[in-house]
């Protein structure tokens, strides 16, 4: 089964290239709103309409009401992508016990961004880890899980999704495949 066409959030494909300070800085500022300079606009990303004021994503603006469109049911307003939905996702159908440094290799983003996303899962409640480290998801996860798959796919969660974007994932912007290959860091100054 195809993605669907809804609209969805993504991470910049370069996003790898930058440091971990800047990449932090930037994901911790995601979802904030920003006013324009007086007497300029911001252009929403989602409709192309001219705003004073938007939501800031990675460089990009969206209106309040776009920014709302492209939140997905039982998110708790935190803002899902694929990635999001593939940690999640690879997490429930575990067949063994799944730990951090298993998703952060497997999710098609840098390690360092994968950290940052699990966390922020962790801290939404969406996932859950015990003592020993094992990550499940928590039922706030497994409708969140729900919410997302059906922005994606039109669909409640099944597991053959994740193979889907795994095969894809050279289409998934943001993702190691869609990068290409792996370099060293490149300034962006």
């Amino acid at each position: 089964m195809a993605a669907t066409k809804s609209p969805v959030l993504v991470y910049p494909p370069n996003l790898h290239e930058l440091d971990l300070a800047s990449m932090v800085s930037l994901y911790r500022s995601r979802g904030e709103p920003r006013r324009a300079a007086p007497g300029k606009y911001l252009g929403c990303s989602l409709t192309g309409e001219l705003i004073r004021e938007g939501k800031w994503w990675f460089g990009l603006y969206y209106s309040q009401s776009a920014w709302d469109r492209l939140l997905t049911k039982n998110s708790g307003g935190y803002p899902m992508t694929h990635t999001e939905f593939l940690t999640m996702g690879k997490i429930k159908i575990a067949s063994e016990p799944c730990y951090r440094e298993f998703l952060e290799a497997q999710v098609g983003v840098s390690p360092k961004l994968a950290y940052l996303i699990i966390n922020d899962l962790k801290q939404f409640g969406f996932i859950q880890e015990d003592i020993h480290g094992v990550l499940f998801l928590s039922p706030d996860g497994e409708k969140a899980l729900d919410g997302i798959s059906r922005r994606l796919f039109g669909k409640r969660f099944v597991p053959e999704f994740i193979n889907e974007l795994d095969a894809d994932q050279d289409v998934i912007p943001g993702s190691r495949a869609a990068q290409g290959s792996p370099v060293n860091q490149v300034s962006l100054f």
